[in-house]
C-alpha cells in the first residue's frame, strides 16, 4: 500500500480500476504536428504516477526505475514501486502492449489514444471512442451543456482566415478534432499580427491531419483552477480538489499550486462536467480548467478527461507539510550527478517531496539530462519561493 508513517494519499489509482487493468502514461512514439513531445519527456512521464498507482500496473521506461529513484522513495519512507512492467525503447514499448492484451487479456487504459496498428480498440480499458471524443476540444460546448463557454466558433482549416477578420486581438486558435494534445502545446495564444502569421504557418503545415481549428476569445482571467473529481465505473463522483495552474502568457504550462480556497461556483461547474463525462461511460481521473473572469464568471477552456499534471499533489496531500504545494519538473543541463546531490539536499531538508526520477545516466552512449518530478511542500509561498530560488541556483539554472 502507498503509504508513509501510516499515512495514506486520498486516493490510489488501483482503487478506480479493475483487477485486469494495466496503466500507461507514455504518449505514442507516432507524434502529431499538435503534441511533439521530445522522447525522453514522453519516457519521463511514465514514472510520474507510481507513489499513486499502488495496486495498479504502471508500463515504466527503465531509467525511470533505477537505484535513484529507489533512494528517493527510502527517503520519504515510500516503498519500491513493486507493480512496475519496464520497457526501453518504442519496439519493447509497443511488444509489451500487445503482450499484455494478446497473451495475457489485460486492458489498457491509456492517458493518450494511440494508434490502431499499436493496439486494437477492444483492449482499452475505456471505450477509445468515448475517450476520444471527450478529449476533443470541438467537443466542449457537448459536455459542458452549453455553459461556461467564452465566445468561440469551430472553423474548417480554409476558411480560417475570413473568419480571423471578424475576431478582435488577442484570441486563442485550438485545433478542433481528435488529435491529443497536452501542456498547452496545443494552444496558440494571439497578441498581433505577426504572431498570426506564425500561427497560420504552424497551421498550414498540420493541416494534412486536422481539418478544423477552433478559436475563442481569450478570457483575462483573475484565476485559473484545475478541478479534478474521480469515478470507479458505477460508483459515485469523488471531488479530490483543485489546485492553481501556472501558466505563461502564451498558455503554456508551468505546473501547479495548491490553493486554499476555491469558489463554489467552480467546484459546482466541474462536477456538472463530470457527470456529463460519466453518463457518457468515462472512469477514472478528469481534470478540468476552469477560469474565473473579474466578475466571477466561470468559462471552461480545457476538458481533460485523464490524470492531470497537479492529480499527485492532490491525492498525495495527506502526507505533505501543511500549507503551501507545488507540483513541477527539472532537467539537468549538463551534470547529472550535480543534479542529483542537490535533489536528494532539498528532498533530505523534508521541503522536496520526490514523484519522479528519470535517470540520465541509464544512457551511456549518449549524454542525457535526468529529470525529476516532484511537489514543493511548506509552511508559507514564501518560504517555498525562496527554497527554490536557493535550489536553481546551486543547480546553476538562474
Amino acid at each position: 500500500m502507498t503509504e508513509s508513517k501510516g499515512i495514506k494519499p486520498k486516493l490510489t489509482l488501483s482503487d478506480l480500476y479493475a483487477e485486469d487493468v494495466v496503466y500507461s502514461a507514455r504518449p505514442s512514439y507516432i507524434s502529431n504536428p499538435w503534441l511533439e513531445p521530445e522522447e525522453h519527456q514522453s519516457n519521463f512521464l511514465t514514472g510520474r504516477e507510481l507513489l499513486i498507482s499502488n495496486e495498479l500496473p504502471v508500463i515504466v521506461h527503465e531509467a525511470c526505475i533505477t537505484e535513484k529513484l529507489e533512494h528517493l522513495f527510502q527517503l520519504v519512507d515510500m516503498p519500491k514501486p513493486s507493480y512496475v512492467l519496464p520497457f526501453h525503447n518504442k519496439e519493447s514499448y509497443e511488444s509489451l502492449l500487445r503482450e499484455l492484451a494478446h497473451e495475457q487479456g489485460k486492458k489498457i487504459y491509456f492517458q493518450y489514444v494511440h494508434d490502431d496498428d499499436i493496439l486494437e480498440d477492444m483492449y482499452y480499458a475505456l471505450d477509445k471512442t468515448t475517450f476520444i471524443a471527450l478529449n476533443n476540444k470541438a467537443k466542449i460546448p457537448e459536455w459542458t451543456a452549453g455553459q461556461y463557454l467564452p465566445k468561440r466558433a469551430v472553423v474548417e482549416i480554409d476558411k480560417l482566415k475570413d473568419e480571423l477578420k471578424q475576431w478582435d486581438f488577442p484570441f486563442v486558435l485550438k485545433p478542433g478534432d481528435d488529435l491529443p494534445t497536452a501542456g498547452g502545446y496545443g494552444v496558440i495564444i494571439v497578441y498581433n499580427e505577426q504572431e498570426l502569421a506564425d500561427a497560420l504557418e504552424r497551421i498550414e503545415a498540420a493541416q494534412e491531419q486536422t481539418a478544423h481549428i477552433i478559436i475563442e476569445e481569450k478570457v483575462e482571467a483573475v484565476a485559473n483552477y484545475c478541478v479534478q473529481y474521480a469515478c470507479k465505473e458505477g460508483d459515485a463522483i469523488q471531488y479530490l480538489g483543485s489546485a492553481q495552474q501556472l501558466t505563461n502568457d502564451y498558455g503554456f504550462y508551468n505546473g501547479n499550486e495548491s490553493v486554499t480556497e476555491v469558489p463554489e461556483a467552480v467546484i459546482e461547474a466541474g462536477r456538472r462536467i463530470m457527470e456529463i463525462g460519466v453518463s457518457q461511460g468515462f472512469h477514472g481521473v478528469a481534470g478540468f480548467d476552469l477560469l474565473v473572469d473579474d466578475k466571477g464568471e466561470v468559462y471552461a477552456i480545457d476538458l481533460n478527461f485523464r490524470q492531470n499534471g497537479s492529480t499527485d499533489m492532490l491525492l498525495l496531500e495527506p502526507l505533505l507539510t501543511p500549507g503551501y504545494h507545488k507540483f513541477f519538473s527539472y532537467v539537468a543541463k549538463k551534470d547529472n550527478a550535480h543534479f542529483y546531490e542537490t535533489i536528494v539536499k532539498y528532498v533530505e531538508k523534508g521541503v522536496l517531496y520526490p514523484l519522479s526520477y528519470y535517470d540520465g545516466e541509464w544512457f551511456t552512449d549518449e549524454f542525457v539530462g535526468s529529470r525529476f518530478g516532484c511537489i514543493w511542500h511548506g509552511r508559507s509561498k514564501e518560504e517555498i519561493e525562496h527554497l527554490e530560488t536557493q535550489f536553481l541556483k546551486e543547480l546553476g539554472q538562474v
